[in-house]
């Protein structure tokens, strides 16, 4: 191969390198995003291991497969994301009511009782 194949073949593996990256780091940020919001919503967010270990592990340069291949560490963070959303307990919707008109006061027991 001449130098202009190599150059070509270097070019090639270092764009799917950065696809890869921008992947995992698409992905680290939508983990972080559904955490925080499943903390604002009180819902419960599974253990934190699961949390911390992926995004330790994307960080981190000991991985199953050398750091320019990110497939282990998309891997990761998707499990970790399906980890996420199996803790939020399924409760179905409950339909929208009509909001009370302006000035109206709520109905309580005590308005009730003579």
């Amino acid at each position: 191969m001449d130098s202009i194949s190599w150059t070509q073949v270097l070019v090639v593996v270092a764009v799917l390198a950065a696809v890869a990256l921008t992947v995992a780091l698409v992905l680290l940020r939508r983990l972080v995003r559904t955490r925080r919001d499943l903390r604002r919503a009180g819902l419960p967010t599974g253990p934190r291991w699961v949390f911390w270990g992926a995004v330790a592990y994307l960080v981190l340069p000991v991985d199953l497969l050398p750091d320019p291949v990110y497939l282990d560490d998309i891997g990761v963070l998707l499990l970790a994301l399906r980890s996420l959303r199996a803790a939020v307990p399924s409760v179905p919707l409950r339909p929208r009511t009509a909001p009370a008109p302006r000035g109206a006061r709520p109905v309580t027991d005590r308005a009730r009782k003579p």
